[in-house]
C-alpha cells in the first residue's frame, strides 16, 4: 500500500469506520483511486448475464427451484423463479455417524422452517418469517404492526450471478458446504472443524421435482491439531472405561468423519387443508402461536393439532376411499424376517382409519430405489444402525401455519430387536444343549418390532405417548410396553402375550377424533367432545409424559393397574428366573463370562416397575379437567395405596432380594480377550473380576433415587400437612432407614449387601438434605441424618466389618452436617447399565427426573427446533 502522510493516518484512526475509509481512499494516489472508482461504476452499470449465458454447458435439473451442475468446477447453481416466493427448507442426514451417544443418525431430520427469498440490490436474502407471533386480522396495518414487533431471521445472503425476466441465478456451494445443522460441536471427544477441501456436492442425492428441490453434500469434519485425539478416552473402540461412543468408536478413524447432509426446498401446501383445534385430551401434538388480533377476554394462544391431510372421495359416504392415501415407504435395507414384521406393525394403523370411515387410507410399502429417503414428498421408515443400541424416533415436517404434516420420518434402531432377544435369553435360559435355536426368542423379538414400528409411525401421524394404566388393559401402541411375562402354577413362564398384536382401543379413538370427516351441518366441537367422553366412560383416555412423575396410573414400561402388586409379581418372576439362571442362558462355545450380558436385564427386570411404584408416593389421581365438564380435577392416592407401594419398594432392597445365587457368581470368570468390558455390564469395584456387590448397589440406588426426589419429597410434606392420614416425608425416611439398617441377613454375603444398602440410603438422604429446593424437605432429611449419626456412633455391634462400616458412615454424616455453606456433591455411585429403551434414559419426553446429562443435552437440542420429533 502506498505510504501516506503521518497526519492523515493520525486523523483516520480517530474517525468512525465509514469516515476512515473515505479518508484512506482520499489518501491514495490519484490514478489508483480513479481506477478503483471506475471499476466500481462498471460493476454497478453492467447488468448480470442472462441465466442461459451463465449456465451454458451445464447440466440443468428442472423442478420447483431448477438446478444447474457445473461438473468441471464442481459447482451447483440454483434458479429462483420469483422473488418473494416462500418455501419450506428442510435439512437432514443422508449418511450418519453411527454413534448412539452423539446421535447423528442416517435419515434423521435436523431442522425445518419456512423461508422467503427477498432481493436487495444484488443480494438475495433468505429470510425466515417469525410465525410464533401473528395477527389473524384483515387490517393490513395491524398485521404489519405485529410483524414489525418481533424479529425475523435472515439466514443467508446470495449474490445474483445471472438474471432473466425476474428469475435469478445464485451459487449454492457456500450455502451447502457449511455446517448448517450444527454438527461440529457435537463431535466428541476432541475439537473438530469442517474441512472444505475434503467436502463436495453429492450429486447422487441431488435432484429436482415440480414441488421440491433436493440437494446433498458430503461434509468432512477433521480433528484439529492439539484439539484432543479422536481415539482418546471414550473415542476409541472399547471406550477407555467410560464407554462413551465418540467419533473414534464409529468412524473409520477418529482423525476425520465424513457425513452427508441433505437439504430440501419444498413448496408450501395449498389452502385446501382445514386445521382442527387442539384438545389436550385428544392424544395429538400441537402447533401454537400468539394471535394478537384475539378479542379481549379470549386466549391469545392459537393451537391446532398436527396431522396429515386426508379427505374422502365421497364426503357423504360413511366409508369412502381417500382422495389421496397416506403412504409410508419402508427401508429396503431391513432384512427378513424383520422387514415383514415392520410392515405388519406399521400397517396396523389402517384398522384405525377404517374405523374412522376410510377405505385403504393408510398404506405401507417397500421403498423403491427411485425414492430418496429424505425426498420431502414421501413418508419413510428408515432402518438405522449404530454401534450400540439406542433410540428409535418418529419425526415430522409440519407446516407451522396450520399443523399439517408434510412428511413423516421414522428412524428405527436395528439393535432393539437384539435387546429383546437378550431379555428373553435371561428370563427363559432356553439353551438346553447350547446348539439349538429356540424359535420363541425370535417370536418374542419380532413381536416387539411390530409394536415399535406401529409406535413410531404413530408419532409421525401426530400422536404423543399414552402411558395411562387403563382398567380396559393395553389401550395404546403409543405406550412404552414392558414385556408381559407371568408365572404358571408349575413355575414355568408364560409369555404368550408378551407384547400387543394389533392396534388398540385408544389408537382407534384418537384416529377417529383427529381424522374423521364430519358431514355438513355437524356441530364439530360437540361431536369431537362426545368421542372423548364416550371413551372416558370406558376408562380409555390419554395421559402422557408430563404425568409420569405424579399420576399413580401413568407409567412407562409397566403392566397392570396396581403398581405395588405388579412390582411384587415381577419380583417373583425375577426370583424364579434367577434361581435357574446359568450357562443355559448362552450358546455353546461362548465364553462363560458372557452370561453377564443376559444377567443384567434379568437382575434389573423390575427397574421400571420400581419407578411406577415410586410414583404412588405423594401421587395424585387426576384428569385433564375442563371447567364445566363435571369431572373431579384430582384426588390424592389413599394412605393404603401409598403404604402398599412403600412396602413393595422396600422389599426390593432387602439383602435376600439383592443377593445373587452362589451358582451364578461362581459361573462368571473375568472376561477373556476380545470380550472386554462395555456399558451393558455391571460396574466393578473389583477390577476385572466380577463384582458380587455392585449389582445390589445399582439396584438399591435406583430404588432410593426414585423414591427420594426433591419434588416427590415436597409432595409428601404437603400431603401430610393437608391430610395427616397420608404418609409424610418423615414416615418414608424412617421406613427407608429401617429396612437399610434392620433387614434380616443370612450370612456374610447378605451382611455386606446390607452395609452397601445402608451407604446408598444415607447418601441419597444426604443428597436430599443438601439439594432439595423445599426448606422443610432439607430440614426433615437433616434431622434424620443427625439421629442416625448418633445411633451409629453409639453402636456396640462388633460383627465382622460392621464396626468399621458404622464408624466411617458416622464420620461421613458428621462431615456432611458440619460442611460450610455451599452445594453438596453426592459421592459417585456405580452407574447402572443402560435401561431404556430396554438403551439410555429417554431423550425427550421422560419428565421423571432420571434424565442423564447426555439425554438432557439431546432434549435441549430438540426443543429449539421447529419440527416435531419424539424418541423412544
Amino acid at each position: 500500500m502506498p505510504s501516506m502522510p503521518r497526519g492523515v493516518l493520525h486523523l483516520a484512526v480517530r474517525l468512525p469506520l465509514s469516515a476512515t475509509l473515505l479518508v484512506l481512499a482520499s489518501a491514495l494516489p490519484e490514478p489508483v483511486a480513479a481506477a478503483q472508482a471506475q471499476a466500481a461504476q462498471a460493476r454497478r452499470s453492467t447488468p448480470p448475464p442472462s441465466i442461459a449465458e451463465r449456465t451454458q454447458g451445464m447440466q440443468r435439473i428442472d423442478g420447483l427451484l431448477p438446478l444447474y451442475w457445473d461438473e468441471a468446477a464442481g459447482q451447483l447453481w440454483m434458479e429462483i423463479p420469483r422473488i418473494g416466493m416462500e418455501v419450506i427448507h428442510i435439512a437432514g442426514l443422508a449418511a450418519g455417524l453411527g454413534s448412539n451417544d452423539i446421535g447423528l443418525d442416517r435419515g434423521v431430520l435436523q431442522g425445518s422452517r419456512i423461508v422467503r427469498f427477498e432481493r436487495v440490490g444484488p443480494k438475495i436474502l433468505v429470510v425466515q418469517p417469525n410465525t410464533d407471533f401473528r395477527a389473524s386480522s384483515t387490517n393490513s396495518a395491524e398485521v404489519r404492526a405485529v410483524e414489525d414487533a418481533f424479529a425475523r431471521s435472515t439466514l443467508w445472503g446470495f449474490t445474483v450471478a445471472a438474471e432473466t425476466d425476474g428469475r435469478v441465478l445464485v451459487d449454492l456451494n457456500e450455502f451447502l458446504l457449511r455446517d448448517a445443522t450444527n454438527i461440529t460441536p457435537r463431535l466428541q471427544p476432541g475439537t473438530y472443524r469442517l474441512d472444505n477441501s475434503r467436502s463436495a456436492i453429492h450429486m447422487p442425492g441431488t435432484m429436482a421435482f415440480p414441488t421440491n428441490t433436493e440437494m446433498e453434500v458430503s461434509l468432512t469434519f477433521a480433528i484439529q491439531p492439539g484439539g484432543g485425539a479422536g481415539g482418546g478416552p471414550g473415542g476409541g473402540r472399547g471406550g477407555g472405561g467410560n464407554f462413551f461412543e465418540g467419533v473414534g468408536s464409529v468412524a473409520a478413524t477418529g482423525e476425520a468423519a465424513t457425513l452427508r447432509v441433505h437439504h430440501s426446498f419444498v413448496a408450501l401446501p395449498d389452502a385446501g387443508y382445514e386445521p382442527r383445534a387442539f384438545d389436550p385430551r385428544s392424544g395429538f401434538g400441537a402447533v401454537s402461536w400468539a394471535d394478537y388480533a384475539t378479542p379481549l377476554g379470549q386466549d391469545m394462544q392459537r393451537r391446532f393439532i398436527r396431522r396429515h391431510r386426508l379427505a374422502k372421495v365421497d364426503p357423504t359416504a360413511r366409508v369412502s376411499d381417500p382422495v389421496r392415501p397416506i403412504i409410508y415407504y419402508l427401508d429396503p435395507g431391513a432384512p427378513e424376517p424383520i422387514r415383514s414384521a415392520l410392515l405388519d406393525g406399521a400397517r396396523w394403523w389402517n384398522q384405525a382409519f377404517e374405523a374412522a370411515g376410510y377405505r385403504n387410507a393408510f398404506r405401507v410399502e417397500i421403498r423403491p430405489d427411485s425414492i430418496h429417503p429424505l425426498d420431502a414428498r414421501f413418508n419413510v421408515i428408515n432402518w438405522v444402525h449404530r454401534s450400540t443400541r439406542g433410540w428409535s424416533t418418529g419425526a415430522s415436517v409440519v407446516d407451522p401455519r396450520t399443523g399439517e404434516i408434510i412428511k413423516g420420518v421414522v428412524t428405527l434402531g436395528s439393535l432393539r430387536i437384539r435387546q429383546d432377544y437378550l431379555i428373553a435369553e435371561g428370563l427363559l435360559s432356553p439353551y438346553t444343549n447350547g446348539t439349538e435355536t429356540p424359535p420363541q426368542l425370535a417370536e418374542w423379538g419380532l413381536a416387539r418390532i411390530r409394536q415399535l414400528s406401529a409406535h413410531e409411525v404413530g408419532h409421525t401421524l401426530g400422536y404423543g405417548h399414552n402411558y395411562y394404566d387403563s382398567r380396559a388393559g393395553r389401550i395404546s401402541v403409543m405406550d412404552y410396553p414392558h414385556p408381559l411375562v407371568t408365572l404358571r402354577a408349575d413355575g414355568s413362564l408364560d409369555y404368550s402375550e408378551v407384547y400387543e398384536n394389533g392396534i388398540a382401543e385408544w389408537d382407534s379413538v384418537s384416529v377417529i377424533w383427529g381424522y374423521q370427516h364430519f358431514p355438513p351441518g355437524t356441530d364439530e366441537p360437540v361431536a369431537l367432545r362426545r368421542i372423548l367422553d364416550d371413551a372416558w366412560e370406558r376408562d380409555v383416555r390419554y395421559m402422557s409424559n408430563q404425568d409420569v412423575d405424579v399420576h399413580p396410573a401413568v407409567d412407562q414400561w409397566s403392566n397392570g393397574t396396581d403398581a405395588a402388586a405388579e412390582l411384587d409379581r415381577m419380583m417373583e418372576v425375577r426370583r424364579v428366573s434367577l434361581a435357574r439362571f446359568g450357562e443355559r442362558a448362552i450358546r455353546r462355545d461362548m465364553p462363560m463370562a458372557t452370561i453377564e450380558e443376559a444377567l443384567v436385564p434379568l437382575y434389573l427386570h423390575h427397574r421400571y416397575q420400581v419407578e411406577a411404584a415410586a410414583t404412588v408416593l405423594g401421587g395424585q389421581h387426576y384428569v385433564y379437567a375442563m371447567r364445566g365438564d363435571g369431572r373431579q380435577p384430582y384426588r390424592r392416592a389413599s394412605g393404603d395405596e401409598q403404604r402398599a407401594a412403600l412396602r413393595s419398594l422396600l422389599a426390593t432392597v432387602r439383602p435376600a432380594a439383592l443377593a445373587l445365587p452362589p451358582a451364578v457368581i461362581a459361573a462368571i470368570p473375568p472376561r477373556p480377550a476380545g470380550w472386554g468390558m462395555h456399558r451393558e455390564l455391571f460396574p466393578r469395584y473389583t477390577g476385572g473380576a466380577f463384582d458380587a456387590i455392585t449389582p445390589a448397589v445399582v439396584a438399591a440406588d435406583h430404588v432410593f433415587s426414585a423414591m427420594l426426589t426433591g419434588s416427590r419429597s415436597a409432595r409428601l410434606v404437603q400431603q401430610n400437612m393437608l391430610d395427616p392420614s397420608l404418609p409424610g416425608l418423615g414416615e418414608v425416611l424412617d421406613a427407608v432407614l429401617d429396612v437399610a439398617f434392620n433387614a434380616p441377613t443370612a450370612g456374610p454375603y447378605e451382611q455386606e449387601i446390607r452395609r452397601a444398602v445402608q451407604r446408598v440410603a444415607v447418601e441419597q438422604i444426604m443428597s436430599l438434605a443438601g439439594a432439595a429446593t423445599m426448606p422443610q424437605v432439607r430440614a426433615i432429611a437433616t434431622q434424620r441424618l443427625r439421629t442416625r449419626a448418633g445411633a451409629l456412633a453409639a453402636s456396640q455391634d462388633r460383627q465382622s466389618g460392621d464396626d468399621a462400616h458404622a464408624a466411617l458412615l458416622a464420620v461421613d454424616i458428621r462431615r456432611f452436617l458440619d460442611r460450610p455453606a455451599g452445594p453438596y456433591t453426592q459421592p459417585q455411585t456405580p452407574n447402572a447399565p443402560p435401561g431404556a429403551p430396554i438403551g439410555e434414559p429417554a431423550m425427550d419426553w421422560l419428565g421423571s427426573g432420571s434424565l442423564s446429562a447426555l439425554a438432557r443435552e439431546w432434549r435441549a437440542r430438540l426443543d429449539v427446533e421447529p419440527w416435531c420429533s419424539w424418541q423412544d
